[in-house]
């Protein structure tokens, strides 16, 4: 087989794994299959078999989806309670625990393991000239590629999370101190966050409200929140709030308090970061803008003294 065949079966190889992988990212977005079902066969004039329906579905649903789930399944079961548990609370703190259970995360695992292993292995032993050793080293690379590289996306993405509850806490808690000030009870204005604003705080409000609705305390249910997020800034906000609520004191005052020192924490991280903005920028200084000066500098002149032939005789 030529090599131009082989890395063709790869890349075609590649894109069915990272396709399976997208299914499976999408596959948990909240869409109910039965529902679909049931609505697409309630759309027909005359009803059709159910084997009709499952013939009129696409390859991906009848085919890769069931796989992708089997994968799951599969890479589900061979793992230890405890890490489910806290790839669960990893998913939480990611804001993706609606849309993503922990099996479909051991299955992008699996799959990306699978992708990755098996590339590097077509790639070390079937294309490249390497030595037995290098190519095993390269495989084994592509393996711990793709067994991490969900893991370090996932932590990505929960940073992120953190960073922008961090910047939107100290406007959420003006808001929240007004809609008090104004006359609001507490609820009411969280709920008033809720409804004017579209990001991961406000999504994390409006579940507080839904579970104290549903009978839990408040007390718990921020508590809950704070788990759910684990912001240093949001965990005090709702410490002093509990313990306003035990001692009694008035949720207006610690409000305006929390608001104050959320806005000196902002004030100082700006600060902060616009001292580190030197520090950061020597390393391109040095590695791209000094170099391309150099050579627009001295580029000329190395030309004429080879011209001229002085550098020649050196």
């Amino acid at each position: 087989m030529s090599t131009i065949a082989i890395v063709g079966l790869v890349v075609v190889g590649l894109i069915l794994l990272i396709g399976l992988i997208r299914v499976g990212m999408r596959e948990d977005a909240g869409v109910d299959p039965l529902q679909r079902r049931l609505a697409e066969y309630g759309d027909r004039e005359t009803p059709a078999s159910l084997e009709e329906i499952e013939l009129s579905l696409s390859m991906q649903e009848r085919i890769i989806v069931p796989m992708y789930k089997a994968l799951a399944r599969f890479g589900a079961r061979f793992t230890p309670e405890n890490q489910i548990e806290s790839i669960r609370h990893q998913l939480e703190l990611a804001g993706k625990a609606q849309s993503m259970d922990p099996a479909t995360f051991f299955g992008q695992r699996v799959a990306l393991t699978l992708a990755m292993g098996g590339g590097a292995f077509v790639l070390f032993f079937l294309v490249t000239n390497w030595g037995p050793t290098k190519s095993v080293l390269g495989v084994i690379g592509g393996i711990l590629l793709g067994y991490y590289l969900p893991v370090l996306q996932l932590k990505s993405q929960i940073d992120r999370r953190k960073d922008t509850i961090t910047k939107a806490l100290p406007d959420a808690l003006d808001l929240l101190t007004i809609c008090v000030e104004a006359g609001l009870g507490f609820e009411q204005a969280m709920g008033k966050v809720y409804e004017k604003w579209d990001n991961d705080l406000a999504v994390a409000f409006g579940r507080v409200l839904q579970e104290i609705q549903l009978g839990k305390r408040r007390s718990e249910a921020l508590r809950d929140m704070s788990r759910r997020m684990e912001v240093p800034d949001v965990t005090s906000f709702v410490a002093a709030l509990v313990q306003a609520e035990q001692l009694g004191v008035s949720i207006v005052k610690i409000l305006r308090i929390q608001s104050d020192q959320m806005r000196v924490k902002r004030r100082q991280r700006a600060q902060e970061k616009a001292q580190q903005a030197p520090v950061k920028m020597i390393i391109p200084m040095v590695l791209l803008i000094f170099p391309s000066i150099w050579i627009v500098l001295l580029g000329p002149s190395v030309i004429i003294l080879l011209e001229s032939g002085v550098l020649g005789g050196i």
